[in-house]
């Protein structure tokens, strides 16, 4: 009977240590994409045809707790990014030759908003495959051309992270067309610590970043809304608190995000103003959304959709005004 029993508790002790290391191994950092083969890419255009490039940086799709990180050879989650490329990236892959790296992004469930997400180990992952995935672009892949930055949410702290510490390059900066870094805070700090980093003060300028974080009346609570944040609006392309009508708004598209399918347009949604006091571009929608994790109030979810049209627009306006511009100094 002792011997069975020993025999049970070793079949026990066993079976547990074999399921602990395989959880371990199902826990551990995902496979590291490797820029130079196609499948590491969202977006690799064989035959870029159009003078400008977009390099665009998805927002926080993953909401897994084990592993930590985006496994990018998953196929879900690829075609959760794939659908982004057009609810959010179409705005400017209508005029621009669109790149967009898989990355090993860090999940909702280690996300902070009270710690400096760039400290962050897991997010260091993502954020240093996008770097490895610039350095590839700009070698092998951009042949020179002048490139547009795009992002939201995480992408735009990805997005940032680049910005402050590879532009002060001047190469960078002259094939700089605009970075769009939508989603999170760019703050008077970061002008003041990065002076190479500057801020869009109307519709065409370029080398300048576009950033705003979109919410209702009222709002608190948004985890991406930083003390000081600069907020530029969609509808005027100003940063001052001139109230901008809906008349103003050329559309407002809804997309089924992760399938990239429009569910409805509509023109002249809602209209917008920049509050100076905190930094946010504030609408009141005309109707109740699904706001999915974020505060009552916080339109985060809509940072691309409100304004789609606009932005879309705004893209062709600022490529022409570099392209004319770098045409003159030629």
């Amino acid at each position: 009977m002792r011997i069975l029993l020993t025999t049970c508790v070793l079949i026990l002790l066993s079976a547990t240590a074999a399921y602990a290391a395989d959880n371990a191994k199902s826990c551990d950092i995902p496979a590291c994409p490797d820029y130079s083969k196609t499948i590491s890419w969202a977006s690799r255009p064989t035959n870029p045809d159009k003078p400008v490039d977009v390099f665009y940086v998805y927002p926080t799709i993953y909401p897994g707790t084990c592993p930590k990180n985006m496994d990018v050879f998953n196929k879900e989650l690829r075609s959760d990014v794939q659908g982004l490329l057009k609810a959010q990236a179409g705005v400017y892959s209508a005029s621009a030759n669109l790149f967009a790296p898989y990355y090993r992004q860090v999940s909702f469930a280690c996300l902070d908003p009270n710690e400096d997400m760039t400290l962050n180990s897991y997010f260091r992952i993502g954020a240093d495959d996008v770097h490895r995935a610039f350095d590839y672009y700009l070698s092998f892949l951009n042949k020179g051309r002048p490139f547009i930055l795009a992002s939201h949410s995480q992408g735009s702290v990805v997005m940032l992270d680049l910005l402050r510490s590879r532009f002060h390059d001047k190469k960078l900066q002259k094939q700089l067309v605009a970075a769009y870094v939508i989603g999170f805070s760019i703050t008077g700090e970061d002008l003041k610590k990065y002076p190479w980093i500057k801020t869009a003060q109307k519709a065409d300028d370029t080398g300048v970043i576009i950033s705003w974080n979109t919410q209702a009346p009222g709002a608190t609570g948004s985890p991406v809304l930083r003390p000081g944040a600069f907020c530029i609006n969609p509808l005027t392309w100003t940063t001052d608190e001139t109230p901008a009508g809906k008349d103003l708004n050329l559309g407002a598209v809804f997309f089924d995000d992760f399938k990239g399918t429009v569910k409805r347009e509509v023109p002249h949604y809602t209209g917008a103003q920049v509050d100076r006091k905190t930094g946010a571009l504030v609408t009141t929608p005309p109707e109740k959304l699904e706001l999915g994790h974020f505060p009552a109030g916080v339109l985060h979810k809509f940072d691309y959709a409100f304004w789609y049209r606009n932005l879309e627009k705004n893209v062709r306006d600022r490529i022409s005004a570099y392209l004319k511009k770098h045409a003159a100094t030629k």
